[in-house]
């Protein structure tokens, strides 16, 4: 470790963004260090589908995730409160695998590349004279010519930087878990629906089901607790009683989040390039933020690489051409990623949404690719 070095690229935050810019960056030769708080592997509150658009740039960055237990998954159900059902052929399908998994086995690519991870708080980020300058916890200090900030959805340097989405309460909150030893079908990703929530469920490898839900946090805290609001609100729907009933909870307790945002965000902070969730989040109503976060590492990393190869003249230049690619390839799913949530916030529209598809069910998909992208082109 070069401490108190200088570096081409730092990454603040290792999850999917991060870690595939990290592995990206490395393979042409840049000299990058990835700063992340956590140990690898760990479970975080997320989705785990991956849409099949991202399949084409990771194999890019040499890393299939079926070598790691993904499972492959084609067939979409939804279901309102009052239990009625619609299903779909998924456009271009997807694959699910834990965050535990993929983040570990991309942190390996990473340092196999030669960037270097550093278990680390950053606590504050300055630009100075075109140079970034990242203090940690630890006490060290870095220098790079470029910052990415990969750290996630809500970080103590959003409230540093004095983001504009940081200054205002997030009515969400979001709790995971991993069950198994209950008949779901391996292709099939559902989500259901309850009264200010909805839950996602699907395999991930090993023969275990995720199940992560979202609530508006007016709802849950009128509840003692978790397993509480359960009992009285989400297993209303008789599809999640089901599997919450009559499964294996893997770990003792499940995870939880708070404040869960998704207000508006920039992708450029301070000149530092946003990435993942740190550039913008998609309700998880849409089941696309893991594979929009591989995504963005992708237009980042072929801008970066341009501007540090000299085929980008300037900052400014660089800045401007990732929001506008950010922009061309998000803007509008996160736009109708919102209208669909505020749509299923209310019941009886929802219910009368699925009535409508349940006549026309062609409509489905076609809604689906609003907030999904084509297979990227690398």
């Amino acid at each position: 470790m070069k401490e108190n070095g200088f570096f081409d690229i730092i990454i603040i935050g290792g999850g999917l963004a991060g870690l595939c810019n990290a592995i990206h960056l490395s393979k042409y030769g840049k000299d990058v260090l990835l700063i992340e708080k956590n140990n690898y592997p760990k479970h975080k509150v997320c989705g785990e589908y991956i849409s099949n658009e991202v399949l084409p740039y990771l194999q890019f960055l040499d890393f299939n995730p079926f070598d790691f237990g993904a499972v492959k998954i084609e067939n979409f159900q939804i279901s309102t409160t009052n239990n009625k059902t619609i299903n779909a052929k998924l456009p271009l399908g997807g694959f699910g695998i834990s965050r535990y998994q993929i983040d570990l086995e991309l942190s390996k690519k990473a340092l196999q590349n030669g960037a270097i991870i550093l278990q680390d708080s950053v606590i504050d980020v300055q630009f100075i004279d075109d140079h970034f300058s990242v203090t940690t916890k630890g006490n060290k200090r870095f220098t790079s010519k470029i910052c990415i900030g990969a750290f996630g959805k809500r970080s103590a340097l959003d409230k540093k930087m004095n983001r504009d989405f940081i200054k205002k309460k997030s009515p969400y909150l979001g709790v995971k878990l991993h069950v198994k030893d209950f008949d779901f079908s391996e292709d099939l990703v559902a989500l259901h629906n309850f009264k200010g929530g909805y839950c996602g469920v699907s395999k991930v490898e090993k023969n275990i089901i995720n199940l992560c839900y979202i609530s508006d946090f007016t709802t849950f805290k009128k509840y003692k607790n978790i397993n509480e609001f359960q009992e009285k609100v989400v297993f209303k729907n008789k599809f999640l009683r089901a599997v919450f009933q009559n499964s294996k909870p893997v770990w003792d307790k499940s995870l939880s989040i708070s404040q869960i945002s998704f207000e508006t965000k920039n992708p450029i902070e301070n000149h530092m390039i946003m990435c993942g969730d740190s550039a913008g989040m998609i309700h998880p109503l849409c089941g696309n933020g893991m594979s929009m976060a591989i995504q963005s590492s992708q237009i980042a990393s072929k801008l970066i690489l341009n501007y540090l190869n000299d085929k980008i003249p300037s900052r400014i230049q660089l800045e401007k051409l990732y929001i506008t690619q950010w922009n061309k390839e998000f803007k509008w799913r996160l736009k109708t990623g919102h209208f669909i949530a505020r749509l299923f916030r209310n019941d009886t529209i929802a219910n009368l949404l699925l009535k409508i598809l349940q006549k026309t069910p062609f409509l489905l998909p076609l809604i689906i690719k609003q907030t999904h992208g084509k297979a990227i082109k690398v």
